[in-house]
């Protein structure tokens, strides 16, 4: 990975903060996937959400494939931050960022694997559980499907995240080798 390159092409994007980084740092935790079944109303709705992304332990194996990666995360204002809907109207902003720098990342790398905020809206209706996902290759599964602990990453990689205001971080990883 030519990181001079990649970080050249990232300063031409409006990312807020973004960190290489190693995958033996990333912390799971069975935690974070049972907050998406118990909270998250996506929850057995779409192929990039559990149960369909796989057990916590085939996320883990998939994760632990690749040594390296690259965090990045954007900001966005809103109005009213306790206004669930608004925050997440910000997120499809923040996928079109994560597209772009997943295809900077595969043109230097063997393969990659993209997890993000989505819960998938790509499709008016997911085909899950009845049918294959009709666009795999544009779904980035969550990241806390995945189990990951995004805040310590960020932390380690002194990447802000709790910003003053109406102010809304979202965070994504591509893992490369």
């Amino acid at each position: 990975m030519d990181k001079a390159r990649l970080e050249a092409q990232l300063a031409q994007l409006p990312l807020y903060q973004y960190a290489f980084i190693r995958t033996e740092e990333l912390v799971f935790s069975d935690r974070v996937r049972y907050i998406c079944e118990t909270e998250c109303p996506m929850y057995n709705t779409t192929w990039a959400c559990p149960p369909a992304v796989g057990s916590p332990q085939a996320c883990r194996e998939r994760v632990e494939r690749f040594d390296e990666g690259l965090m990045i995360a954007t900001i966005t204002e809103v109005s009213d931050i306790a206004n669930i809907q608004e925050t997440l109207d910000t997120r499809a902003a923040h996928e079109e960022i994560t597209r772009q720098v997943a295809a900077l990342v595969k043109q230097q790398a063997d393969e990659t694997l993209t997890l993000s905020t989505e819960a998938c809206a790509h499709c008016e209706h997911c085909t899950w559980p009845h049918a294959p996902c009709r666009f795999p290759e544009r779904m980035f599964p969550c990241v806390e499907s995945h189990c990951i602990l995004v805040t310590d990453l960020a932390e380690k990689h002194n990447i802000d995240f709790l910003a003053a205001g109406n102010i809304v971080t979202w965070f994504s990883l591509i893992l490369y080798r």
